[in-house]
């Protein structure tokens, strides 16, 4: 190999995990999950007062505006009565940062998928299919041993991966709210402590595939 294609190939290892993370972040970005979790023995009933369908109903338009072209007038019309909005102007405030967030997601998602997709082309014409293959399969079993790290951080203390991922992402305390408002009421911590699980299944299953198939045509390419 030559230098260019050293880089490429180092770059698909690199970039499988993001990809495979950003795509079980994408799946669970749909309703299934959301409306599945409610119904989970053990979920915690909302003290304040949400019954099961106020959780479905609000949590899927919250959903909507992470993944829609919508403005923030979007969740800031939403009405628990003709008095009391959904969220309160903190809230508001977070679920911009977390949109805006998403939508860098959403741009850089299908790039990186399409950018590995174009060095497979490349190295099939060019005749390095076999590294390619093999970056594959290393990207993949990369994303198992990464997903691995964060599913036992997961065991040990989510509060403090929970903790952890917020000051990465958010600005000071801006994302901290009272038990009493609606974010924490539809999105409890047992629901975030599933989501990271199920998306670290769901990496830890993609990067197994990858890691064995990308070794299998490496053999045979």
């Amino acid at each position: 190999m030559n230098f260019l294609q050293k880089i490429l190939t180092y770059l698909v290892v690199i970039l499988i995990p993001v990809f495979l993370l950003m795509t079980s972040v994408r799946l669970l970005l749909f309703p299934v999950f959301t409306q599945l979790e409610y119904y989970r023995p053990g979920f915690p009933a909302d003290p304040y007062g949400f019954t099961l369908q106020d959780r479905q109903k609000w949590s899927q338009i919250s959903v909507d505006y992470l993944t829609n072209a919508a403005g923030i007038d979007f969740l800031a019309n939403q009405k628990l009565d003709e008095n009391t909005p959904l969220y309160n102007e903190r809230e508001l405030s977070h679920m911009q940062d977390v949109k805006n967030l998403v939508q860098v997601m959403l741009i850089v998602w299908p790039l990186i998928g399409i950018f590995i997709l174009c060095v497979g082309v490349v190295s099939m014409r060019s005749g390095w299919l076999a590294d390619f293959w093999l970056a594959v399969s290393r990207g993949g079993w990369t994303a198992v041993g990464l997903i691995a790290a964060i599913l036992i951080a997961v065991m040990v203390s989510f509060n403090a991966l929970f903790t952890g991922f917020h000051r990465i992402f958010f600005s000071g305390d801006t994302w901290l709210f009272l038990y009493s408002d609606s974010l924490i009421r539809l999105f409890p911590l047992m629901f975030w402590q599933d989501a990271f699980i199920l998306m670290g299944a769901m990496v830890l299953i993609f990067g197994l595939a990858l890691g064995f198939f990308g070794r299998r045509q490496y053999l045979h390419s």
